[in-house]
């Protein structure tokens, strides 16, 4: 059973910014693209952001577009992302799986932006 760890949330203001990380419990992460995803109450779970298992493509949705940094290191089985310029739009809890979802989520880890 794959388990994912989610960290690096918290609270922050308006513009600033997070790393968030996401740890595999298991090498095939390596082989597989991965994304993450976010949810905030009452909404469904959204991708947010997408990578290639060779980290040679990545895309983004439209509302994080040119603020957010996925990457990952597959010698780590870690996955990232960079968040930068947040906004209070940004607060949700955040969790990392494979495209599509394969693996059970994570407890995910929650993003705080205060205006």
């Amino acid at each position: 059973q794959v388990q994912l760890v989610e960290s690096g949330g918290g609270l922050v203001q308006a513009g600033g910014s997070l790393r968030l990380s996401c740890t595999s419990s298991e090498s095939i992460f390596r082989f597989k693209t991965m994304g993450w995803y976010r949810q905030t109450p009452g909404k469904e779970r959204e991708l947010v952001a997408r990578i290639s298992p060779s980290a040679t493509s990545t895309n983004y949705a439209d509302s994080v577009k040119g603020r957010f940094t996925i990457s990952r290191d597959n010698s780590k089985f870690t996955l990232y992302l960079q968040m930068s310029s947040l906004k209070p739009e940004d607060t949700a809890v955040y969790y990392c799986n494979t495209i599509p979802q394969s693996y059970h989520w994570g407890q995910g880890t929650e993003v705080t932006v205060s205006s």
